[in-house]
């Protein structure tokens, strides 16, 4: 009888995947009367904050890694819920954070419905989420950069606020092109 091999793999042996779950919202705060008069002095309709998915609130901080770390203590978030993901928005300094790292985008999903290109129409890309509650949600508002070129390579139509437009081109370009050479074909003496 042969011994069994110990360096034999085994399902068993396999470290589960890292997984992150996604965030209890209900730890969150629907936001204060506060907030709203806030929000509707910066021109954002109310309707606007109904959702879905709602705008919550949630107190933190953006970790050295880009995640946003709850601390009761901390300053007040605007809280997107995506998803995958969950997309923090600081107001005072504009920052953003991110539960997982997954997200693109607040409002990601108007990049695959065809109703944001019928007609003509255009993805709109907004700078803040304050300008596309104004706009009432139609498009979107870009949290990590990182991702444009794979999320908006085949996008058929995007208008984009000027402030924006410098860095939506950076963006737009493949992070690295392939070198290319040129094979030699060999001639064959007969």
């Amino acid at each position: 009888m042969i011994p069994p091999m110990s360096n034999r793999f085994r399902i068993d042996d396999a470290a589960p995947p890292l997984v992150i779950p996604y965030p209890d919202l209900a730890q969150y705060r629907r936001p204060s009367q506060q907030h709203l008069d806030w929000l509707y002095a910066k021109g954002v309709p109310l309707t606007a904050l109904k959702g879905p998915p709602l705008v919550l609130v949630a107190s933190g901080y953006k970790a050295l890694d880009g995640a946003f770390e709850p601390d009761a203590g901390g300053e007040e978030w605007l809280v997107f819920p995506l998803h995958d993901d969950v997309v923090y928005w600081q107001p005072r300094c504009g920052e953003f954070a991110r539960w997982n790292g997954r997200a693109f985008a607040i409002g990601e999903d108007v990049i695959r419905a065809a109703a944001t290109y019928s007609f003509g129409a255009c993805l709109n890309i907004f700078g803040d989420p304050l300008q596309w509650l104004r706009a009432g949600r139609d498009g979107l508002v870009v949290a990590d950069w990182g991702q444009a070129f794979n999320k908006l390579r085949d996008v058929p139509r995007i208008a984009v606020v000027e402030s924006l437009l410098d860095k939506l081109e950076q963006h737009l370009q493949p992070p690295r092109l392939p070198e290319i050479f040129v094979l030699r074909q060999r001639e064959v003496v007969a």
